[in-house]
């Protein structure tokens, strides 16, 4: 009788038959240009279709996958109970950049401070 207790210490999970394995894993199946595509859509900016504000908030929800309306409650009771939400959304926005552009507005700032010091 073969079954679970006919021998001590073996406890066969599945079958010993390799020929049941499909094979090794391949890892190369990702598409270069799908890729490069999420990578672009993934890209945290603040977009000009949907903006109450500035857009930070929006923004915030794309990237993360949210409904927006989450993200502006958000910034609402922390700025209501601890008062860090308006911080937050203005570090957002000189952080952020803006849709089509390459460069936050800090880093626009920065850039024109240091070539006014040349």
């Amino acid at each position: 009788m073969t079954g679970f207790g006919d021998r001590p210490g073996i406890f066969p999970m599945c079958p010993a038959n390799p020929a049941s394995h499909a094979g090794g894993m391949n890892t190369d199946t990702v598409n270069a240009e799908h890729a490069i595509d999420d990578a672009d859509a993934a890209a945290l900016r603040r977009p000009y279709a949907g903006r109450m504000v500035a857009g930070v908030a929006e923004g915030l929800a794309r990237y993360f996958g949210v409904d927006p309306t989450i993200v502006r409650i958000a910034f609402v009771v922390l700025t209501v109970v601890g008062g860090a939400g308006i911080p937050l959304y203005l570090t957002g926005l000189l952080l952020i950049p803006s849709e089509g552009s390459d460069q936050s507005v800090a880093g626009a700032l920065i850039e024109s401070l240091q070539s006014r010091s040349r």
